[in-house]
């Protein structure tokens, strides 16, 4: 099956459902948007909505550069994330969907201080690295601050502590795609830890060279 195209809008709902079904947020939990290539405004998931039940009126059409709304939905108002979002896309050029999810192994490895390893030659290639930023009560400013300055230089997921984690990608497509490789890292990371041998570090040396695939 392909991946939707066209409407933004149909392509996050496409990846709430799949996040949903996956495990790795329950309910209303998390929140996404995208925006097209260059925009200066973005569709962002209202505050309240089930991921695996939006549609198109599910989302709130946001400006980036000053967060201004700019629907008219009476009573519709954007993620209490808001933050995290504009702050990623105002220092990302690059960055077209962001992913804010709350797995439970990444989550539970946070609160175990413990990194989450690159087992596989997919989570190498398509993770690269992951951060991880120190603990802040959910929607509050802060939280987009300190998450837009943890992936400022490349970094394309970061761990934000007891909390969720955010995936950025220039696409729906390959931040859902990261979102659950992730997850998957994590999962594989902590059942290692679990059998007393912490993965070994997996040589990346490859992914340097030019036209490199997992």
């Amino acid at each position: 099956m392909t991946y939707p195209t066209g409407d933004l809008r149909d392509q996050l709902a496409h990846a709430g459902h799949a996040v949903v079904q996956a495990g790795l947020v329950v309910g209303s939990g998390g929140n996404l948007s995208a925006r097209a290539p260059g925009a200066d405004e973005c569709w962002v998931t209202a505050a309240g909505t089930w991921l695996d039940r939006l549609d198109r009126g599910s989302f709130v059409r946001i400006r980036i550069s000053d967060g201004a709304a700019l629907d008219s939905n009476v009573g519709v108002v954007p993620s209490s994330e808001l933050a995290l979002h504009l702050e990623t896309y105002r220092t990302r050029p690059d960055v077209n969907a962001v992913v804010h999810l709350h797995p439970q192994t990444v989550l539970l490895l946070d609160a175990l201080a413990e990194p989450i390893r690159l087992v596989t030659t997919d989570h190498a290639f398509y993770l690269r690295q992951v951060s991880t930023i120190p603990f802040v009560p959910p929607g509050r400013p802060e939280v987009g601050t300190l998450a837009a300055a943890a992936c400022k230089d490349d970094v394309n997921c970061v761990v934000l502590s007891r909390h969720g984690c955010s995936v950025v990608a220039e696409s729906v497509e390959l931040a859902h795609k990261r979102a659950f490789y992730l997850e998957e890292a994590a999962r594989l990371t902590y059942h290692a830890l679990a059998l007393g041998r912490p993965p070994e570090p997996l040589p990346t040396d490859w992914l340097r060279t030019p036209g490199a695939t997992a």
